[in-house]
């Protein structure tokens, strides 16, 4: 870039800071930009003057907002948990500036309304791609601490969703998504939860290779819940002190989901007792649960001490899923599974076929017989 190109831009850069009371600064070489927000300023403000490709650096401190993104290739980075996002207090509407359409007012005010914390969001037809949420806290939010619709190749690390109302991390309609080293903590139903739809019935969608992997899990109603998808892999997540750890649920619908890989996880001590709902029967000490999957590899998890007497008690449990869809063509092989009650491995989908048991060390499993040590 020649230094005349980069005056210009810097003074276009200063321009538009100035007016937002922000600060920023091109990178080196890009043209992207850093703007910087400081506590008291806004981050949806910054995330609005924002082009595609720059970075909204938020700096430790609290802020009171949902912010709502729907450009693509933007990043959103905090300073660690010390940079936290908080609901707003609740005051009357502000009246919309002249210089904002009403369109544009919607859907700022769209995340919020959601009850959502930090959302991302598209259309069926125009996906929202490579968005990048990093080191932040996310919390109190009456839904979910981060909320994705329509997405690809969105990317969440090292960011705290905790004390939400529904979910910690959810997406949904979205494929290639990536969280890993996140912290997931005393939300209302999953700390991480990925579907193909949470408005509608409909067959799984192929979220194309999403990863959830090496997340601490822990105080959730349900750890990682992957409802209605294929084609993802759940791995190296610690999941302790859930209602259930992994659940996946499946329907009658094709395709059916499933076609995913669950591994290297630690699952210990999923003991939180959460009540029935009008969709599901009451869990606790649930490991990892398959209900309606097919193609499934369950393989190399340390499975302990999840102990319950619900009917999804259990370390690794197959279990016909509540509209009827069978667990079929699923492998479990050479997990660690022990102390887990009623039992460690438990297949309890009488009607599924080609699911296969194979070196699990385990004490004792339903049908007797299917532990190799």
């Amino acid at each position: 870039m020649s230094k005349r190109h980069m005056k210009c831009l810097a003074g276009i850069t200063v321009t538009t800071a100035t007016a937002l009371g922000l600060a920023a600064a091109p990178t080196a070489a890009s043209g992207q930009r850093d703007l910087v927000v400081h506590p008291g300023e806004s981050i949806q403000s910054a995330v609005d003057a924002a082009q595609p490709g720059d970075t909204v650096m938020v700096l430790a401190g609290t802020y009171r907002e949902s912010v709502l993104i729907t450009k693509p290739g933007l990043t959103l980075r905090g300073a660690g948990e010390r940079t936290v996002i908080t609901p707003a207090a609740a005051q009357a509407p502000k009246a919309t500036k002249a210089t904002k359409g009403a369109e544009e007012a919607k859907a700022a005010h769209a995340c919020a309304t959601g009850g959502n914390g930090v959302c991302v969001i598209g259309t069926k037809g125009n996906t929202v791609d490579d968005v990048r949420i990093r080191s932040l806290t996310v919390s109190g939010f009456d839904k979910s601490g981060i909320w994705a619709s329509w997405t690809d190749g969105l990317s969440v690390r090292r960011v705290t969703a905790g004390e939400n109302g529904t979910w910690g991390i959810a997406q949904e309609r979205s494929t290639r998504g990536d969280f890993r080293n996140n912290t997931a903590t005393g939300n209302g139903d999953a700390g991480i939860f990925v579907a193909n739809s949470v408005s509608e019935e409909g067959g799984a969608t192929d979220t194309g290779g999403t990863l959830v992997v090496d997340n601490s899990v822990s105080g959730n109603r349900i750890g990682v819940t992957a409802r209605r998808v294929r084609n993802l892999v759940i791995d190296g997540n610690t999941l302790t002190g859930n209602c259930s750890g992994v659940f996946v649920v499946g329907d009658e619908s094709k395709p059916a989901a499933g076609a995913m890989t669950i591994s290297g996880n630690r699952i210990v001590e999923n003991n939180k007792f959460c009540p029935a709902t009008p969709r599901l029967t009451a869990i606790q000490g649930s490991g990892i649960v398959l209900t309606g999957s097919e193609a499934t590899v369950v393989r190399s998890n340390v499975i302990r001490d999840n102990v319950g007497s619900t009917p999804l008690s259990g370390g690794i449990l197959l279990f016909k899923s509540f509209v009827g869809a069978l667990n079929t063509d699923n492998t479990i092989s050479r997990n660690l599974v022990q102390g887990n009650k009623p039992a460690d491995l438990a297949d309890r989908d009488t009607s599924g076929t080609g699911n296969t048991f194979v070196s699990n060390t385990c004490g004792t499993s339903v049908p007797a017989g299917m532990c190799a040590g």
